[in-house]
C-alpha cells in the first residue's frame, strides 16, 4: 500500500473562529505544530491542577452548591480539551500518515456537520 501524496491532519487544541475543530494539514514539527505541542501540554497541566483543586473542595463540608456546580464546569471543559488531546495524539500514534480524528464539538458549540477548518491558529 502506497500513502505517496496522502497529507496528514492534526487536529489543533484549538476551535476556529466558527467553533469548530481547527485543523492543520501536514502535521508535521512546524510552528504551529510546536505551539499546539505547548499548549496540549499546558492543558494538561491545568487539568491535573484541576483535578486537585476538584480533591480539597469536595472534601471541604463547607463547599456550596454555587462552587460545585463551578467545579462541574471547569471539569467539563478541561475534559473536552484532555479527551481533544487524546484523540489527536491517538491518531497520530495509529499510522503515520492517517488523518487524526476529529473530536466531538463542546455541546455549547453549533451543531455542523461540516468538518472543514483552519489550517492556522484561529484568533
Amino acid at each position: 500500500m502506497s500513502f505517496e501524496g496522502v497529507r496528514r491532519v492534526r487536529v489543533l487544541p484549538w476551535s476556529n473562529a466558527e467553533g469548530k475543530p481547527a485543523l492543520l494539514l501536514g502535521g508535521g514539527d512546524g510552528p504551529v505544530s510546536r505551539i499546539a505541542d505547548q499548549i496540549e501540554g499546558v492543558q494538561l497541566g491545568m487539568a491535573g491542577d484541576l483535578l486537585d483543586y476538584a480533591s480539597d473542595l469536595l472534601d471541604d463540608t463547607k463547599t456550596t452548591p454555587q462552587q460545585i456546580r463551578f467545579l462541574a464546569r471547569r471539569l467539563s471543559e478541561s475534559l473536552q480539551d484532555v479527551l481533544r488531546v487524546a484523540e489527536s495524539r491517538g491518531a497520530r500514534l495509529s499510522h503515520p500518515y492517517a488523518p487524526a480524528a476529529t473530536p466531538k464539538p463542546h455541546p455549547s458549540a453549533e451543531d455542523d456537520t461540516d468538518d472543514e477548518g483552519d489550517t492556522a491558529p484561529a484568533g
